[in-house]
C-alpha cells in the first residue's frame, strides 16, 4: 500500500446520483410471485423488475385510480 496516492486526475462517480435506498415493503405474497415469475422470464432480479416497472410509472406520472365500493 502507497503512503500517498494522487487523485489530481480522478473523475467523480457517474453512478453517484442513481444510488438506490433501501426500504422495507410489505407485499402480498401473490403480488411478488408475479413479479418473481415474470423476472424469469426477462432473465433479471424480480426487485430491479419492481424497480423498474415503478419508475415507469413515476416517469409516465401515472396516478393511482382506485373507485371504493361501499359494502352493508
Amino acid at each position: 500500500m502507497k503512503d500517498e496516492y494522487d487523485f489530481s486526475e480522478s473523475v467523480q462517480n457517474p453512478y453517484f446520483k442513481k444510488l438506490k435506498k433501501q426500504v422495507t415493503i410489505r407485499l402480498e405474497e401473490e403480488v411478488v410471485d408475479y413479479f418473481k415469475t415474470l423476472s424469469e422470464e426477462a432473465g433479471i432480479p424480480y426487485q430491479t423488475l419492481i424497480n423498474l416497472y415503478l419508475q415507469d410509472c413515476m416517469r409516465s406520472q401515472k396516478k393511482l385510480s382506485l373507485d371504493w365500493v361501499k359494502t352493508v
